[in-house]
C-alpha cells in the first residue's frame, strides 16, 4: 500500500509519504499546497488529510480535492478529517441552554464553545481569543476542554501556561533579537520599509492580513451533509462517515494517525469521512 498524509505537521508515519506547508519534522517534504499535489497521476493507494481541508477557502476547497482524485488510483480511498460543524454547533446550544438555566459549570463551558465555533475563523494574531483561556490558572473546566479537543488542549495548554525560563548566560551568545534579525533579514527589511510608507492603520491592516494567510484561520467549516456533497462533486463515490477507529485501510490502528497510542482519539471534536475513487 502506497498512502500519502497531507497537511501532517507532527503526525507523521514512516511508512507514509508526508507533506506539509514546512517540514516540521525529519521525513516530510515541505510544499505549498494551494499549489497541488505534487505527485503523478495515480500514484497512491491512500490518501489522508486531517484538520487541512478547512484551512482553505470555500473556493479553493474543491480544487484542492480534485488534486486528491488525480493522485488516487481507481479504488483508492481518501479519509479526511474536519472539524465537526455539526457537532461543535449541538454542544454549543447545550451550553447555551444550560448556561441560561444558570447550572454550575456551564458558563464557563458555553464561554468555550463559542471560542471553539468562532475563534479560528476571525482572529487576528496567533492564538486568538483561545489563547487567554488557556492562560487560565486553573482553567475552570478543563476535563471539558479536554473531552472536547483531546490531546490539542494539552498542547495547548503547554504553549500558553506561564513557564519558569532556566537562567541563560547572556554574555556568551548574541542577543536573540539580533540573532532573529540576521535569520531573517530580508523579512525585517520589508517590514521596516512598509512601516515607513504606510499610515498606521495601513500597516495594521497589512499585518492582519499576512497573518490571515499564513494557515492558521479556519476558512470554512464542514458537516457531514456538506463534505459528502462537497466529496462526490470532485468525482468520488460512496463518502461515509465512520469513528477514528473505523476504517477501509488495512491496519488503520497501527498507523496512529486519527487515534493516540493508548487507543483515545487524537481530535475528538471532528468528523470523519471516507470515500472512494472510482
Amino acid at each position: 500500500m502506497r498512502a500519502l498524509n497531507l497537511g501532517c505537521g507532527r503526525r507523521i508515519h514512516a511508512d507514509w509519504e508526508n507533506v506539509d506547508f514546512a517540514a516540521s519534522a525529519p521525513g516530510v517534504r515541505a510544499y505549498d499546497l494551494r499549489k497541488g499535489i505534487p505527485y503523478p497521476d495515480a500514484s497512491f493507494d491512500v490518501v489522508y488529510h486531517s484538520h487541512l481541508l478547512e484551512h482553505f477557502s470555500k473556493q479553493s476547497a474543491p480544487g484542492f480535492l480534485l488534486e486528491c482524485h488525480r493522485v488516487l488510483k481507481p479504488g483508492g480511498i481518501l479519509r479526511v478529517a474536519v472539524p465537526d460543524l455539526e457537532g461543535i454547533a449541538r454542544a454549543y446550544l447545550e451550553a447555551l441552554s444550560k448556561a441560561s438555566e444558570a447550572q454550575p459549570g456551564w458558563e464557563a463551558n458555553y464561554d468555550w464553545m463559542v471560542l471553539e465555533l468562532y475563534d479560528q475563523a476571525v482572529r487576528e494574531e496567533s492564538g486568538g481569543a483561545c489563547s487567554d483561556f488557556y492562560r487560565q490558572q486553573p482553567i475552570p473546566n478543563w476535563d471539558f476542554v479536554y473531552q472536547r479537543v483531546g490531546a490539542e488542549a494539552k498542547a495547548a495548554l503547554a504553549a500558553f501556561q506561564p513557564k519558569t525560563a532556566p537562567a541563560v548566560d547572556d554574555s556568551r551568545r548574541i542577543p536573540s533579537k539580533w540573532q532573529f534579525v540576521v535569520r531573517n533579514f530580508g523579512s525585517v527589511l520589508r517590514n521596516r520599509l512598509a512601516k515607513a510608507v504606510l499610515s498606521s492603520r495601513d500597516y495594521q491592516a497589512l499585518q492582519v492580513g499576512l497573518f490571515r494567510r499564513q494557515g492558521e484561520i479556519h476558512l470554512w467549516m464542514y458537516d457531514s451533509y456538506s463534505l459528502a456533497r462537497l466529496l462526490k462533486d470532485a468525482g468520488f463515490a460512496n463518502p461515509q462517515r465512520c469513528s477514528a477507529t473505523q476504517s477501509r485501510i488495512l491496519d488503520w490502528a497501527a498507523f496512529c494517525l486519527d487515534m493516540e497510542p493508548d487507543g483515545s482519539t487524537y481530535k475528538p471534536d471532528s468528523l470523519f469521512m471516507e470515500t472512494v475513487k472510482p
